[in-house]
This record gives C-alpha cells, structure tokens and sequence, in this order.
C-alpha cells in the first residue's frame, strides 16, 4: 500500500510538472472585477499585449465588475486552478472587502495563489485653489483656526478615499467634513466647482485638473513622493507611516501548480521592465516596482502586511463590515 501511495504521488508530481512545462498552450483570462476603461483595465490591458508577446499565447482581459468587486473576484477564486485563468486583482477586492463586506463570499489568502505585485496606483490630496493652505501642515493649520469649515470630496465613506481620508482626519486631529459623492467624476466636479474645498482623488485622474490649475496639488496618500510628481510632498513627510494606496496584484485561484505561477511571475517581471510600459505606466498614473515584481512570495507578504494595517485602520476608525 505504501509503494502505491508513494508512486501515485510521483505520477501525480511528474503530470504537474510536465504541465507547467507544456503551459500555456491556449489563451489565459485576466478576470478584472472593475469595468472596462477603469484603472485596473487599463493596466491589465496593457500587461496582457506584453504578456501575449512573451509567452506565446494570447492573454485576454474578461471584465465582470459589479458589487464592489465581489463579482469578478468570486469568479475568479471559483475558476480551475488550471493556469489559464488569473485574477488582476485591486487592493479594494483583497484587503478593503473583507473588512466592509459581511459573509464575503471569498477568502483572499485561502481562495488564492498571489503571483506577483504588478503596480501601485496612488491617490492625492487636492485643494480648490481657493483654499490658501499650500501644503499639508498648513492645511492642518487652517483647519485648526476654524475646525469644520473645510469640506472633503470622496467617492464613497468606506472604499480606499472615504477610509484614507478619515484616517487623514485621525492622524491630523482635523475636523474635515467627508462629502461622500455618486462616484468620482461628480466628487471631482465639486471640488473643481468649489462646492467642497478639498477632495481624495486618484493620482491618475486628478492630474490633468491638477495641470491645468483647476486644482492644487496639496500631497500624495503615500509614503514616498512619487517619480511622475517629485514636486508634490507625501502626506508622510508631515504624519510619518501614513500610506494608503491603491495596487494592482496578480492572483492565481488556491491550487494552481507552484510552477506555472513562477513562470507567469517571471514573464510579469519582464512586461514590467518592458520600455514601453516603464514609459507608459507612470503617465497613466501607475507607479511600477522599481527592481520588478518580485517573487510570489513577495506578494504573500505584501498582502499579509496590508491586511494587517487594513485591520488596524478599520478598528480605530470604527468601521464594521456591511
């Protein structure tokens, strides 16, 4: 029984090896919780020409967006763990979603194989440029001459706006009013128009307003300034540790041979390093890894890291699932 035991294990190492050797011999599904045009689309659109390239075979990109991402991540951790589906993932279906969404239908650590961190995608602190604050400690200042006069545009209170911008408020003591809009165009236009003076944004969207001087730049959510704005400060300079961005992460459904995601992992790494995309990504508004995407388990402790601070920052603020 034992020698049975054993060859069936062998036979059944040798056929996942062979396997991963042989993949992909068909086109592999990016399944993107978000619809087409959106951030996660455009950058999963523009990894999939690489990948297509460098591994022989058509890479498509399938949206199923609805339900705050719960569609299509419930999708994806429910595909064969065959190799030819992956899911581009946002850091709202991994570590936001199971802190805000009650019975979630799907485990981000147990329902998934992380491949690689593909790319950040930064949010920024914007002002009217009534506002006469430059930058954040003066912000800070003139909110505390007046506590609650200054309104704050977000796309809704418990996504990565609404949550880093009560953060912002903790952190800072200050006392902006959140001014939850229909989405992010309409939260954008009532900062632009002045209704709210101030507003959380996506880098990537907010930039063109920021150019033309429809808005000002105050600081990024982030812990580092950015390469595509040197200029602009990180709300870190003035909070220390603060740092709430979005990202992109590639994620296999649980099961899916150990090999076949080293080799996706290594191709991801060379369509990042891809000049096109180097040039491309940042004017998009992505700010990409920049020694690569390093290895899966990178990722896993990325993930592990950001569900850890997720958990934090929904305790302090007092935030429960819905």
């Amino acid at each position: 029984m034992r020698i049975l035991v054993s060859l069936l294990l062998v036979l059944g190492a040798t056929a996942a090896q062979a396997q991963a050797q042989s993949w992909p011999q068909r086109p592999v599904t990016f399944i993107v919780s978000q619809s087409a045009g959106a951030s996660p689309d455009v950058m999963a659109r523009m990894i999939a020409t690489k990948l297509s390239t460098i591994l022989k075979q058509s890479v498509v990109v399938e949206n199923k967006p609805g339900a705050g991402n719960v569609i299509g991540a419930q999708a994806a951790a429910r595909s064969a763990p065959d190799g030819y589906t992956f899911f581009f993932a946002t850091s709202a279906a991994l570590v936001t979603n199971p802190y805000m969404v009650k019975n979630l239908s799907y485990d981000p650590v147990k329902d998934f194989a992380p491949v690689a961190l593909v790319t950040h995608s930064h949010q920024i602190l914007v002002a009217h440029p009534s506002v006469p604050a430059k930058n954040l400690p003066e912000l800070i200042a003139l909110d505390k001459k007046d506590p609650g006069k200054l309104s704050l545009s977000v796309d809704g209170p418990r996504n990565l706006a609404g949550v880093t911008a009560s953060a912002l408020n903790k952190r800072a003591a200050t006392q902006f009013v959140l001014i939850p809009a229909v989405n992010i165009n309409n939260g954008l236009q009532d900062t632009i128009t002045g209704r709210t003076q101030l507003g959380v944004f996506s880098a990537s969207i907010a930039e063109t307003h920021i150019a033309s001087g429809a808005l000002r730049a105050i600081a990024t959510a982030t812990d580092h300034r950015l390469s595509a704005a040197p200029n602009v400060p990180a709300v870190a300079e003035a909070l220390p540790g603060f740092n709430f961005s979005g990202w992109f992460m590639l994620m296999a459904p649980a099961g899916t041979p150990d090999d076949i995601i080293k080799k996706m992992n290594a191709a991801l790494d060379e369509a990042t390093k891809d000049p096109q995309v180097k040039e491309l990504a940042p004017k998009l508004g992505f700010e990409l890894e920049p020694k690569g995407v390093g290895s899966p388990q990178d990722a896993a402790n990325f993930l592990k890291a950001q569900l850890a601070l997720w958990a934090k920052t929904t305790q302090e603020l007092g935030i429960e699932p819905q």
